[in-house]
């Protein structure tokens, strides 16, 4: 019987010679990090289960830190120094606090690839499905031990395929396309299986759209979510990766636990409202909401693509007054590439504040926190409440965030481009 992508990759890692939904699989891992958030607490369970003997692999092994970066408290300037101290002890490689989203760092520095098995303390690691590698979030005693090992075991998932019919047109765009696949399918038919997604959209979206798809993965309870490879999306990889990587695709005979059929034809921009992700509207229903505070960054829509898309719907037009636009490039290459395009000028211009790359306003430690009663719209994967504080948050893309920063309320791009 044929194999899915998830098999596939398991089946390559492993020392079995099949694989198969409900199975229990230990599994070498290529790519083992930890966060600043998480970090400290696998660098204290390693020396109290391994004490100074060495790793597994220190060339495979990393530290991110992108979470509080730089530090904001004491604590967290503790934190990070004990990664450092301990990477310099092991000779493990530290992306600092000037690096940028640990999951998008890695896969621009080459080190993740298609096909490619890699883990860390980030609930989104399997945002890393966009480029055809299997990514998951751990908790730091599993981490610890893939550091001292290189292996952990994972139960292979059913998959479940989801055929998307129909495309979209800007500024209607792919996080538009992701809450509407959540607003169909909510936390249930994807639960604790891997997603195989299909359909004619594929063969034109880069690896920005694919990954904001694979982000959110996670606020659909999937475990890792995989598209088929298109040109441009090659064209993408190729700028980090040269020709040295193997796509993984699904046999034609593999075998799906559910197929769902998902029309998106003439669909409009969506947005999320609190409390859940899932919570989806097509825009026009939320016309009404006041808007306080506008954040585009995080792993989801953090990319240089993402950004200036703002910048194009901004130029020439200023934030509305009393509005805080919030704008954190997902790296440090993204936010030069932005500089360098003059895109922070015009960001600038438009009343925007800017700042370092970071995960920035999608968990507390970095801008982009809210206050009782404040309103905002976020480019990030959650809105759960407490996740940026005290507000309300609606999910939303990046061309729906820039709409409503110019109107004070939330609003469709359809309402600046008419």
């Amino acid at each position: 019987m044929g194999k899915t992508v998830v098999e596939k990759i398991f089946l390559r890692h492993s020392e079995e010679k099949d694989v198969k939904p409900g199975d229990i699989v230990w599994i070498d891992i290529d790519v083992r990090s930890a966060r600043d958030f998480g970090g400290p607490n696998v660098v204290k369970n390693y020396e109290r289960e391994y004490d100074d003997s060495p790793l597994d692999d220190p060339s495979k092994t990393f530290f991110t830190f992108d979470l509080v970066a730089p530090p904001k408290t004491i604590k967290y300037a503790e934190n990070q120094q004990i990664c450092r101290d301990f990477a310099k002890k092991h000779g493990i490689k530290v992306f600092d606090v000037d690096s940028g989203i640990g999951s998008h760092v890695l896969f621009e520095e080459g080190i993740v690839k298609p096909y490619k098995t890699a883990v860390g303390t980030d609930s989104h690691y399997n945002i890393l499905g966009a480029l055809g590698a299997f990514g998951q979030g751990m908790g730091d005693v599993d981490i610890a031990f893939v550091f001292k090992t290189g292996k952990t075991w994972f139960e292979v998932p059913e998959t479940i395929k989801i055929n998307i019919r129909g495309k979209i047109e800007y500024p209607v765009t792919a996080k538009d396309l992701t809450l509407y696949i959540l607003r169909k399918i909510g936390t249930k038919e994807a639960l604790g299986k891997a997603i195989e997604f299909y359909g004619e959209i594929f063969k034109d979206m880069g690896l920005a759209g694919r990954i904001t798809l694979a982000s959110m993965v996670t606020e659909m309870a999937g475990i890792i979510g995989f598209m088929p490879p298109g040109e441009k999306f090659f064209e993408d990889l190729r700028k980090y990766l040269g020709d040295d990587f193997e796509y993984p695709e699904a046999d034609p005979d593999a075998s799906y636990a559910k197929e769902i059929e998902i029309d998106i034809e003439g669909i409009k921009p969506q947005v999320s409202a609190p409390p859940h992700p899932a919570n989806v509207f097509d825009v026009d229903e939320l016309k009404d909401v006041k808007v306080d505070t506008v954040f585009v960054g995080s792993c989801t829509n953090g990319r240089e693509e993402d950004i200036e898309s703002v910048a194009k719907i901004l130029k020439g037009k200023k934030v509305h007054p009393g509005v805080k636009l919030e704008i954190v490039p997902a790296t440090k290459k993204v936010w030069g590439n932005l500089l360098f395009k003059g895109i922070l000028k015009d960001l600038y211009e438009a009343g925007a504040i800017i700042a370092n790359p970071s995960c920035g306003g999608c968990a507390e430690g970095h801008i982009g926190m809210t206050g009782h009663g404040e309103v905002m719209v976020s480019t990030a994967n959650r809105n759960f409440p407490g996740k940026q504080g005290f507000g309300r948050v609606y999910l939303a893309s990046p061309e729906v965030a820039a709409a409503s920063a110019l109107f004070g309320r939330i609003a469709s791009p359809f309402e600046v481009m008419d």
